[in-house]
């Protein structure tokens, strides 16, 4: 039986905090990094290793990630840092990594204008992804419909693209599938994303999967 061409779509940040939440709930979020790459490989290895007899194994052949870019002005290391995860994350040709602009919320003065610091610096109140979720549900859609494509499994716990599964779904070509993360030792899990139209399959990944996704590439 022929393998299946496997797409998988990351909502990276939702991925990244869940598995720290879960499995690192102590350690700082910046030292348990998800490498997209390492844990899209460990999601088709356990995902295969599950299958029942009969059904294909699939191969990764694209990894789509999603994520927030900080400012360049307001948050100058952090928007340096996360080109250089771009950067490397990319070095393989079957990533690709799509970078939004946070929306920031600031302090205000009393007359509405932005409250600045003693540098001159606005004051920052708020930092949000937004519009990482819609990109999420396009790609789904998008790798979806691609007759290159036999399977898209989207990682991410948020609900609000469980429309974009029945969607996807609906469209009766790509085989759609999750992941999530589960902790079978201490009885935990993060949010396991489900269409309503029908059941899928889900790959649940274990604090083993999430140690072995880490990116310990050390960025200045």
């Amino acid at each position: 039986m022929p393998s299946l061409r496997a797409t998988v779509v990351i909502d990276n940040q939702n991925v990244h905090l869940t598995g720290a939440g879960l499995f690192q709930p102590n350690a700082p979020l910046h030292d348990c990094l998800v490498h997209p790459l390492h844990y899209s490989n460990r999601l088709i290895n356990i995902r295969n290793l599950n299958q029942r007899a009969g059904q294909s194994e699939a191969t990764l052949e694209k990894v789509l990630v999603y994520r927030g870019l900080p400012s360049s002005q307001i948050d100058a290391k952090p928007y340096a840092r996360n080109l250089a995860q771009r950067t490397e994350w990319e070095r393989d040709a079957r990533v690709t990594v799509t970078l939004r602009p946070l929306k920031y919320t600031y302090q205000r003065t009393a007359d509405g204008r932005k409250a600045t610091d003693d540098r001159g610096v606005p004051v920052v109140t708020g930092r949000q992804e937004k519009g990482v979720d819609v990109l999420c549900a396009l790609a789904l859609m998008r790798e979806a419909r691609d007759p290159e494509t036999d399977l898209v499994i989207l990682a991410s716990q948020d609900t609000d693209l469980e429309p974009a599964l029945d969607e996807a779904i609906a469209l009766g070509s790509a085989k759609i599938e999750t992941a999530s993360w589960f902790d079978g030792q201490n009885f935990g899990a993060s949010r396991e994303i489900r269409p309503s139209s029908r059941r899928i399959w889900n790959t649940r990944l274990d604090g083993g999967a999430f140690m072995a996704a880490w990116d310990n590439t050390p960025y200045s």
